[in-house]
């Protein structure tokens, strides 16, 4: 039987030659590709190291920059200290001054002693104050019930509304739980927000309440005066050490009571509408632990 003969067409020259072409244009196309993108590389690293240098150059002239401020405002710290302890420093000189004279009677000579215990008691007040500032952290942490933190609170704050003929009372609404912190740095940030309101009640006729009411995640408690108010522009400035609007204040009571609520994991917010009153909010974890101040 016959068998058909395989065999493979041979390849045009006109083929062949559109091949080799193909190939050549190929070959020179890969290796201008590949210098390309060793160009490419090459400048991918240089960018990147520069990138590298600029961010690191970024990073020391941003902690620069923050260690500047810090610096400035310890200075500006430092002058406001100097600032508040002139005046009584030198009433006390003054007072005590008065005491070596020999011929002072002796009613004068106790009016005046009294005097120089209460200026060198507004200075002991203005250090404390600035330590517990410049500390900014609240030690030592215990459990308690919210209920004996606000009868602390009751019985500290309600004798002296009494005394200035101002209607002073607690809406707990029946909360109680166990909250863990300083419960001294707490009584003393919270009666703070309520000598705050003492002040700008009007004597017999002013209100103040303090609220208390669990959220879902905080304990919020609110002072709410019927006092004068405050303009919008001494409300941004209330946190602001050395900040205050009365002559005796040290101007870092607020300051203080923030850092303590953010020290307990909350915060410290006002509302106030000159001639109406002022209603401050502060929010603390029932049991979060501390987290550092800013």
């Amino acid at each position: 039987m016959a068998t058909a003969e395989t065999r493979s067409d041979p390849v045009l020259p006109a083929e062949s030659e559109r091949l080799a072409e193909a190939f050549r244009i190929f070959n020179q196309a890969s290796e201008e590709l590949a210098g390309t993108y060793k160009i490419l590389q090459s400048q991918v690293t240089r960018l990147t190291a520069e990138l590298a240098a600029a961010n690191a150059e970024t990073q020391r002239l941003r902690a620069e920059a923050e260690r500047n401020e810090r610096l400035a405002a310890m200075g500006e710290m430092a002058a406001q200290l100097a600032h508040q302890l002139r005046t009584p420093l030198a009433a006390a000189l003054l007072y005590a001054g008065n005491l070596e004279n020999p011929d002072l009677p002796e009613a004068s000579r106790a009016v005046i002693a009294q005097k120089t215990v209460a200026r060198l008691k507004h200075l002991e007040r203005l250090i404390q104050d600035m330590l517990l500032f410049a500390r900014g952290e609240v030690l030592g942490r215990e459990n308690f019930a919210l209920s004996d933190l606000t009868a602390e609170l009751a019985s500290t704050f309600e004798p002296l509304a009494r005394s200035r003929g101002v209607d002073f009372s607690v809406a707990a609404a029946g909360e109680d739980g166990l909250l863990t912190g300083n419960r001294k740095a707490l009584a003393g940030a919270l009666t703070n927000l309520l000598e705050n309101a003492l002040q700008a009640v009007e004597m017999g006729k002013g209100r103040i309440v303090l609220a208390v009411q669990r959220t879902e995640t905080h304990w919020l408690f609110s002072v709410k005066d019927n006092g004068r108010g405050m303009e919008p522009d001494v409300v941004a400035r209330l946190f602001r050490p050395f900040f205050t609007t009365r002559n005796e204040g040290t101007g870092l009571g607020l300051a203080i009571a923030r850092g303590v609520a953010r020290a307990h994991g909350g915060g410290i917010d006002v509302v106030s509408t000159p001639g109406e009153g002022t209603e401050f909010f502060m929010t603390i974890s029932p049991g979060l632990e501390a987290r550092a101040t800013d």
